[in-house]
């Protein structure tokens, strides 16, 4: 636990370096590209454009409080950020192992780094998402303040499964398709396109749909943008899922810290 501790305590004390990092490897990744950083976004948009267009003809819509699209905005985009932010971070001790062998540098702050820089690009969109729900109609309320806090709890998720997706990463590459397989897996179970209330699951299956941290993120974000709702009046959820990341976020750093002396080795 004093480890754990100490880690943290040493990502802290560079905080301002992993702020310079972050936005080297943010600006690095649009570098080279005519459109910049437009092509961040093309992606998730189109992404966006599809979902509404096969789940708009797959329901009626006449239950809705608000349009679909919106609802559907609102799990998107931080799921976007938690599935980059994990992707990144599972590779970051790989795509800089030029500094994981240096024995000066403190590589504990290469996840949070990857972590910083989707937190840029979720920044960014959610200032276009704020523009969108203008355009349609609906306008910030002082619930909406929440979204700072529901980012933050994302950034808090992403580090804790991506320190230890990223020490499994070195010694064992078939980590990053993994990664990927339960992503994709796992936009389905949040729920993110679907809406479990107006399919009518409940009981057992709904609580085990719970079980999935980034239900929470992703009711927060509705919670805040739609249904006016505060975070603390779901006690449960909230102690479950700061329970769920602080657990993890322990086991992550404790494994990333056991591995760490063989990484340059193996790197």
């Amino acid at each position: 636990m004093k480890q754990f501790f100490s880690e943290i305590a040493q990502i802290w004390k560079h905080k301002e370096m992993v702020s310079e990092l972050a936005k080297a490897d943010f600006k690095k990744r649009i570098a080279g590209s005519y459109f910049g950083m437009v092509w961040m976004f093309i992606q998730p948009v189109v992404t966006i454009v599809i979902y509404y267009l096969v789940f708009t003809l797959l329901r009626d819509g006449s239950n809705d409080r608000y349009p679909f699209i919106l609802w559907l905005v609102a799990g998107l985009v931080p799921w976007f950020f938690f599935s980059e932010a994990l992707q990144m971070a599972t590779n970051s001790l790989y795509e800089y192992s030029y500094l994981v062998k240096k024995v000066v540098f403190n590589i504990s702050v290469l996840p949070v780094i990857k972590v910083v820089s989707a937190l840029l690009i979720h920044l960014i969109f959610l200032l276009i998402m704020v523009l969108f729900y203008g355009a349609m109609g609906f306008f910030p309320t002082v619930y909406w303040l929440q979204i700072p806090y529901y980012s933050l709890a994302m950034l808090v998720l992403a580090l804790a499964v991506g320190y230890l997706c990223a020490s499994i990463y070195v010694f064992f590459k078939d980590m990053a398709q993994i990664v990927g397989i339960v992503l994709q897996f796992g936009i389905w179970v949040t729920p993110i396109m679907w809406n479990y209330a107006e399919i009518g699951i409940g009981g057992t299956a709904l609580a085990l749909l719970r079980l999935n941290p980034m239900f929470y993120i992703a009711q927060g974000y509705r919670d805040s943008l739609l249904d006016q709702m505060w975070f603390w009046q779901r006690p449960g959820e909230t102690l479950y899922f700061w329970a769920f990341s602080l657990l993890f976020l322990f086991a992550g750093v404790s494994v990333f810290q056991r591995l760490r002396p063989h990484f340059a080795d193996v790197l």
